[in-house]
């Protein structure tokens, strides 16, 4: 053993294992793609509350995934011991809207297609994902249901209430409803034909209807 062996460290040698060109570049399309797929969930969040810490999250959770990739694949023993190191990581923050977790999938596998050398399948990939994205969500449609709550006087007036849904929204379904001594409540299900909520002004005005409330309803939240 001469004195250069004795100093030798296997630390040292895996410094090199990943030119520092390539680090560099896909570090950077990873923060490029990733700042686009911010920008993308920005303009596509239809949520309650815009979260801008998520936003980031999938900028950081880009590159993050390309260090890692980049560096499992420099060594097959590496690879190994990753694998058993992120099995013990537990993800606890629960995901309130179902496009999140296609926003968190696509950044991990962003990070995972550029750490792989796969640039242009990355690049392309995100951008069409991007415009599907921005088309599909974006896209307004008048067959989104509406809760509608209205209070009416007695059966009578329910009736002609009921018999008005009918004639000025393409579905109308009682969800529940509650009475009360002089009160009928009642929580509606509609549809509407056109984005004209008018509707809504003439029931009110109806005789015996003391209110009508329409919230827009996507199956988790009304508001």
């Amino acid at each position: 053993m001469t004195f250069q062996d004795i100093f030798k460290s296997s630390f040292l040698e895996n410094v090199t294992s990943v030119s520092l060109l390539d680090m560099v570049l896909a570090l950077v399309l990873a923060f490029g793609i990733g700042l686009f797929i911010f920008m993308v969930y920005k303009k596509t969040f239809s949520g309650v509350m815009y979260s801008s810490s998520f936003g980031v999250t999938l900028v950081a959770l880009t590159m993050i995934t390309t260090m890692v990739i980049l560096a499992v694949t420099s060594n097959v023993v590496l690879s190994l011991g990753m694998v058993g190191a992120l099995s013990i990581v537990r993800f606890r923050t629960a995901i309130k809207e179902p496009l999140d977790i296609a926003f968190l999938f696509w950044s991990i596998a962003v990070g995972i297609v550029l750490a792989a050398g796969m640039i242009p399948l990355a690049v392309f990939g995100s951008v069409v994902i991007g415009l599907i994205l921005l088309v599909f969500v974006n896209k307004k449609s008048f067959e989104n249901p509406y809760i509608l709550v209205l209070q009416c006087e007695d059966q009578a007036v329910e009736a002609q209430a009921k018999a008005f849904l009918e004639s000025n929204t393409k579905r109308c379904v009682v969800k529940s409803k509650t009475v009360q001594q002089g009160l009928i409540e009642l929580n509606l299900e509609v549809r509407l034909k056109d984005d004209d909520t008018g509707f809504v002004n003439a029931l009110c005005g109806l005789e015996g209807v003391h209110s009508a409330v329409l919230v827009s309803y996507n199956g988790d939240y009304m508001g």
